[in-house]
């Protein structure tokens, strides 16, 4: 799964990057602790020319209330879950990300958190599936995140992973029909990320300075550094 995010790129930055302006009500914050519930800058295939911030959770459509919703969607089966339908078919986006974060519990102890990222790319994509949910006196646009198998680094951590996009494949997602988006959710098949560890700090979500990137001890990277 993905369950917390960051995203803490220069805004010029942000929108040189993926070639798209903030309109985002509020503006753009740098966060480095987004937490499900908080909202996340995207950008939607109806407008690629815009970075957006929606709710982290897809709302099911028959909600009567808004609720916290569904943070990730796995990918092989999110054309089947009728919670996704209309998403699928055509409400695909980018979730921007400085670096995402996952837990790993070795020999069944406490939790360690890791931070995965790009040392060349401040800021990647995760693929993403938007929709608007409609209620009697609101309307909340949100947002999941796609997962997949993790690639070799990541199985060491956590058996799912956000299907990370290669730079190449961004506009193809937002782009491409059902089926072609189906078959660009793999694991990330680059050796570009890198993961190591950090403090527990960022199991709070109110930590959310850049403190929570810090690593432990040292920098890890590579898949041997995380087999015990």
């Amino acid at each position: 799964m993905c369950g917390r995010n960051s995203l803490f790129i220069d805004q010029a930055d942000l929108e040189a990057r993926f070639d798209a302006e903030v309109v985002a009500d509020g503006g753009y914050t740098p966060r480095y602790n987004i937490a499900p519930g908080d909202d996340l800058p995207i950008v939607t295939n109806e407008a690629p020319d815009e970075i957006d911030a929606y709710h982290w959770g897809l709302i099911p459509f028959w909600a009567d209330e808004p609720e916290e919703g569904i943070i990730n969607a796995r990918s092989e089966t999110a054309d089947e879950k009728r919670v996704f339908e209309r998403a699928w078919e055509s409400r695909p986006c980018l979730v921007p990300s400085s670096g995402f974060y996952e837990w790993k519990s070795p020999n069944g102890g406490s939790k360690q958190p890791y931070r995965i990222h790009r040392e060349d790319d401040p800021a990647f994509a995760m693929a993403g599936l938007w929709d608007v949910w409609e209620g009697e006196d609101e309307t909340i646009s949100c947002v999941t995140i796609l997962t997949t198998e993790p690639n070799d680094l990541m199985n060491s951590i956590h058996d799912r992973m956000p299907v990370v996009l290669p730079k190449d494949a961004e506009s193809d997602w937002l782009a491409a029909d059902p089926d072609t988006r189906k078959e660009l959710c793999q694991p990330y098949p680059k050796d570009d990320l890198d993961a190591y560890e950090i403090s527990t700090r960022v199991n709070n979500p109110g930590n959310d300075d850049p403190q929570v990137i810090e690593p432990l001890d040292h920098e890890q990277s590579g898949l041997g550094e995380f087999s015990s």
